[in-house]
This record gives C-alpha cells, structure tokens and sequence, in this order.
C-alpha cells in the first residue's frame, strides 16, 4: 500500500489498466478495498475492486478485477490524498510485514512496495531509517541490503546512501565497497542471468582523484577495494571518473556502476529514466522492487501521477523471479 496519503492507489490503480497492453503481471494489492473504491471514483477511472483471501486467488480475478488483500492492521483515521496522518502509520507498516511474510511463506513471488514517507512512520514511533532497514529486519536480521536503481539502460548501486555530502565521505570504506561489489555481482548473476557480471566502480572526486592530486580516496579506500573484489574473481574497472561512466559507450562496458555517494548514482539514473526508474533492494532473502519515487502527496488523488516506475518494478519484480537460480 504505501502511504495512503501518496499516489501509491493512484498508480496502483493506473497499473491495473495498463494490465493487458504493459503486460504487467498478476497482482494482488495489500490495501483498504473501500479507500480504493472511493479512489477511482475520485480519479475517475473504472476499476472494478475485488477482495481475495490469498494471492493464489488474484490470478484469477486479475484480468477483471483489482485483487486487493485486506490490511492485517486497518487504517485508525480517514484519509485524504496529500494528507499524511500519523495515525494510519501502524497499518502502513503492518502492510509491509504482510507481503514480506507471505513471500516468505511462498505465497507469492515477491514484495513491490508503494512509496512511504519517513517522517510519517517516525513520528509514530516506527524505529528503523526507512523501508530498506525494515525489510532487512523483517527478513531476520542478517541480511545486508544493498540499493539498486535500475532501468532498462543503467543500473548503479550507491554504497552510501541517505547521508549529506560530508558524511557520506566519512563513511565510505573498503569494506563498504567490496560488500557492495560481491552482493551486486550476485544479484547480476542470479537475477539478472549474467554468467559473468562486469562491474564499474565511479572515483569519488573529480577526475577519480587525478593520482592523488584532487584527493587520496581513490588510492586508499577504492583501488583495495577493487583489488579485493578482482581477487574474488569478479570483473571490475575503475577507480573511473564519474563524469564519464554514464555516457552511451561508457555504459556497454559494464553491467552495473557501484557509486560513492546518493546523488552520483541517482543523477543519472533520473536522466536517463525519469519515469521507468526502479529502487530495488540487493541481499535479501527475496525480491523487492519499488517505484524509483516517492509519496507525491501534491499530486495525490489528481490523476496526474505517472504509473510507469510501479508498472515497470511489478515487471521486474516477475523477470527477477524467473530468472533466480
């Protein structure tokens, strides 16, 4: 579900009637039927809402209905789009536990979340940074979850995420790095079927450092870590400056691009994919993707919310499925 406030019903909603021609896969929807219900009529779109017990019976309403999963936890307050209330945060978080232990149960195949919004959960007491901390909690505690962005043209995984500028230099390591690099090649492999997965690793100063001129980060914390990760036997090059690893060219060299910091990865990502972009959570125990936005709550309940990362994180969450070994 998301955030209820959010566009996360909206694109939901959206995704359901692009079903046949975006061939988006079966689907069932963990949410309040009656808000949904409420919501197309506001959105004015037809959308026949229909509740299910279980997964296993979306398959078969999906090509006519919505299948929608009741909350485990029922929202506590009425809501109205762009109006976020603490208050529902309970149910917001219990729906994420709920398609966590379904696919945990095999149930269904993976977890797609709608977008939730931090300072709504904190508020109401919820004690992990954000959705990826959480899952890895839910997913026993020894996970160590990795960030992936992806589109059908890029995929970067920042190794720092939601920090400032200065502290995510602070916290880059070696060790960072080459966690990065071994769950990023893994997941190239298992999900992604690439027998032989090349990764990038950006420098983090301008020029990757110019030999130590415009900064030591690349000769002391990067190049070991990329030694460590070739030791392993995983294809990599760089230490490369950033401002050339994104281009067209640049991007047919490797699979996926390891980042220093937020922004150098999700800069060209958004570029190159505003609208197609998806968050995808590495070295979990299962699958989860997620549109590559957040709550949007100007434009929530509007109709103008763009649906296409939800629609394409559904489908990569099924080609991601498939394709494990």
């Amino acid at each position: 579900m998301g955030d209820p406030a959010g566009i996360g019903g909206d694109v939901a909603l959206m995704a359901w009637t692009k079903r046949t021609t975006d061939a988006i896969p079966p689907f069932a929807l963990i949410d309040d039927a009656n808000r949904l219900r409420a919501l197309a009529a506001r959105l004015g779109v037809t959308v026949p809402v229909v509740e299910v017990s279980r997964p296993a019976d979306a398959s078969a309403v999906f090509a006519d209905a919505l299948p929608v999963l009741p909350l485990a936890t029922p929202l506590a307050a009425p809501v109205e789009p762009g109006r976020p209330e603490p208050a529902n945060a309970p149910a917001i978080v219990a729906a994420i536990a709920q398609a966590v232990a379904l696919v945990q149960a095999g149930e269904a195949a993976a977890v797609v979340t709608n977008p939730i919004n931090k300072q709504v959960l904190h508020a109401a007491g919820f004690p992990h940074p954000g959705h990826t901390e959480y899952l890895a909690a839910l997913a026993g505690g020894g996970a160590v979850p990795v960030m992936m962005l992806a589109c059908t043209q890029l995929r970067v995984v920042p190794v720092t995420i939601h920090l400032s500028l200065r502290a995510a230099v602070d916290a880059l390591t070696t060790d960072a790095i080459v966690t990065c690099g071994r769950i990023t090649a893994e997941a190239l492999r298992r999900h992604w079927g690439f027998n032989a997965p090349r990764l990038a690793v950006a420098g983090l100063n301008p020029h990757a450092g110019e030999g130590g001129d415009m900064g030591r980060e690349e000769i002391d914390l990067i190049a070991p870590a990329i030694a460590r990760l070739r030791a392993e036997g995983i294809a990599v090059i760089g230490p490369a400056p950033a401002d050339t690893l994104f281009h067209p060219e640049a991007r047919a060299t490797y699979d996926a691009a390891l980042c220093m910091y937020h922004d150098q990865a999700l800069i060209p990502i958004k570029t190159i994919d505003f609208h197609g972009g998806v968050n995808v959570t590495l070295g979990l125990p299962f699958v989860r993707t997620s549109p590559d936005h957040g709550t949007a709550y100007a434009i929530a309940g509007t109709g103008q919310a763009n649906e296409s990362s939800l629609r394409a994180a559904l489908r990569m969450a099924a080609d991601m499925t498939r394709k494990a070994n």
